[in-house]
């Protein structure tokens, strides 16, 4: 049976992260093991509905969480949001579940959590420790790398000392004005379907926060060395499926992964933006598929 947004709300589970209540998505029945899916900033889980029947018959489990401070998790005022927090939370949750070896499909903010993800895995890896193995990582649009991002202008506001008076007057118009420049041209969202990317972001008054989430772009920078380093230095098997279309991170970013990336491995949906598996799920479906089915086949013995 195919998703509502009600139905994905409603089906939901919940864990405890720091003592706040997470919101988290899981089903499955496949057989390509775990799944984890990481969604962007500002949305949540419900990014990826579009793909999730078939995500769930692919694999045996596909996980899903609303981070903290998104969607229908928690949203502090006063809490000190962060990538590595947000790492934390998610390894929690796999912890708790009892998952040992898990892949990742993320988007967006998403994609920094993956790095700190990957760059954990290694140092483990190194220290001999297996208790969290990461098999794969598959990356859609997002802030890989802080010289090729290019925020847009209510983000950098966001940044400034203004940033709290800003994410106070965020209402429902200002949001959809800022959030349609990110989709492809022929791809725009319709009105019913922006008020469900709204109710997400302003649920417990999520939008007031906003200032406070938007910190992750001081931290790709701080963290650059060690972020990018994971993506070159890793014998995890990576993929970039990419909308060139993307004001903040297509086409321009692509390039320069293939230039930093060692055997970068990258796909293009062209005329698609910066939410492919909104956009274009049956591309982004067919090029993660295409991904895990080379990784299996890579597995098989001679």
């Amino acid at each position: 049976m195919t998703q509502t947004f009600e139905s994905w709300r409603a089906t939901g589970r919940q864990f405890s992260h720091r003592g706040h209540p997470i919101f988290w998505q899981s089903d499955g029945g496949g057989e390509g093991g775990v799944l984890v899916c990481i969604h962007g900033f500002p949305t949540a889980s419900w990014d990826w509905h579009a793909l999730w029947m078939e995500l769930c018959r692919h694999f045996s489990r596909v996980i899903a969480p609303d981070m903290i401070g998104f969607g229908w998790s928690d949203k502090p005022r006063h809490y000190n949001y962060s990538i590595y927090d947000q790492a934390d939370l998610h390894e929690s949750l796999l912890y708790a579940e009892g998952v040992t070896h898990y892949h990742i499909l993320a988007h967006d903010y998403g994609v920094t959590v993956a790095q700190e993800l990957l760059a954990r895995y290694e140092q483990r890896r190194a220290a001999g420790d297996r208790s969290l193995e990461l098999q794969s990582v598959c990356l859609l649009n997002g802030g890989l790398f802080p010289e090729t991002h290019r925020a847009r202008p209510v983000q950098k506001l966001l940044l400034t000392p203004l940033g709290p008076l800003l994410a106070a007057m965020i209402n429902e118009r200002s949001f959809a004005r800022s959030f349609a420049p990110l989709f492809g041209r022929d791809n725009r969202l319709d009105a019913a379907e922006m008020h469900q990317f709204w109710q997400l972001c302003s649920h417990q008054h999520g939008q007031r926060i906003a200032h406070k989430l938007i910190g992750y772009i001081a931290e790709r920078h701080a963290n650059r060395e060690r972020w990018v380093g994971a993506l070159q230095a890793t014998q995890v098997p990576l993929r970039l499926i990419n909308g060139p279309a993307d004001p903040v991170s297509g086409e321009h970013m692509v390039k320069r992964y293939r230039e930093l990336v060692p055997h970068a491995d990258t796909v293009l949906l062209p005329g698609i933006g910066h939410y492919p598996q909104i956009e274009d799920p049956n591309g982004t479906l067919d090029g993660l598929l295409a991904f895990h089915r080379r990784i299996a086949a890579e597995r098989q013995p001679a």
